[in-house]
């Protein structure tokens, strides 16, 4: 961790500037998509169906990664982490939290989905939320490990954020790392790679092939894959070989996800779009109202 007043070691006064600003972007921009899309949901009668469940599920993580963020950049741009070590585990935990959350709802959307095409029925209610349900605790069950002693929490090579410790490499980090990275980053995206391959078989066979089948997936390996093959890394090697910003990159990319999920999930499907007009237009409140 960086004392106050001094840089962190490998970083230049200009690089911890140009962190904590892309940073604080990717925070503001996330906190507001994931708003709009949080309040469109809860404004919008026709949004409040089992499927955008999930995607409020989803909405919610990713808004707890943006706040994780904005923390981050606060942090970046005084250049010291001013929370003590209790608060670098609790901004940890809460990190965990919301990237494993946002994660294994990206998966649970993707089931939702194959049900809803392939099944051509409706999802039930007790289905959704037992699915969101189950991925907040099972997320909370994964981060509240190192807290208790199955894994750890510290800084990040800038010193101004908390994620799980991989520069120890020992085997308590590596039997955690496989065990949680199996069950929700591995299993996750072999959901969402199947539900989706299903998918494009059985619409492209009526011609009705009515959602994107790659972009998820995709968009999944490029947010966590990064992450992902920095720990792994750290299990086979010394990862003090990398570079401190190098290994700073995972958690810029990781942060872009808030971004792309809201773009990808809720504000590019046409019924949002309604419902964010809904709530942001004064003549059509009105006329709700009214009614």
């Amino acid at each position: 961790m960086a004392e106050s007043g001094s840089l962190p070691t490998g970083f230049s006064e200009l690089e911890v500037l140009a962190v904590g600003t892309v940073l604080l972007i990717e925070a503001l921009t996330g906190l507001c998509l994931n708003s709009l899309t949080i309040l469109s949901f809860c404004k919008t009668p026709e949004l409040r169906t089992p499927i955008h469940l999930l995607v409020l599920s989803l909405a919610l993580a990713d808004t707890g990664i943006s706040l994780n963020a904005l923390i981050a950049a606060t942090s970046s741009l005084l250049r010291r982490w001013p929370y003590g070590s209790e608060g670098c585990q609790a901004l940890g935990f809460q990190g965990f939290v919301t990237a494993l959350s946002s994660i294994c709802s990206s998966a649970a959307i993707a089931w939702g989905r194959y049900h809803h095409y392939c099944t051509r029925s409706q999802l039930a209610w007790n289905t959704a939320l037992s699915l969101v349900i189950c991925v907040w605790l099972s997320s909370a069950f994964w981060a509240a490990m190192p807290l208790l002693g199955w894994g750890h929490y510290d800084y990040e090579p800038l010193g101004t954020c908390c994620t799980l410790d991989y520069s120890r490499g020992d085997r308590n980090f590596t039997s955690f790392l496989f065990t949680m990275a199996f069950f929700n980053f591995f299993l996750p995206l072999f959901i969402t790679l199947t539900s989706y391959r299903f998918m494009e078989q059985k619409l492209r066979k009526t011609g009705h092939l009515q959602v994107n089948t790659t972009v998820p997936a995709r968009t999944l390996l490029f947010g966590w894959g990064p992450y992902a093959l920095l720990y792994l890394s750290a299990t086979v090697m010394d990862v003090s070989a990398i570079s401190p910003k190098l290994q700073m990159v995972p958690a810029l990319i990781a942060k872009t996800m808030p971004t792309i999920n809201a773009i990808n999930y809720a504000l590019g499907r046409e019924m949002v779009h309604r419902g964010i007009w809904q709530c942001l237009s004064p003549q059509r409140s009105e006329l709700d109202r009214a009614r």
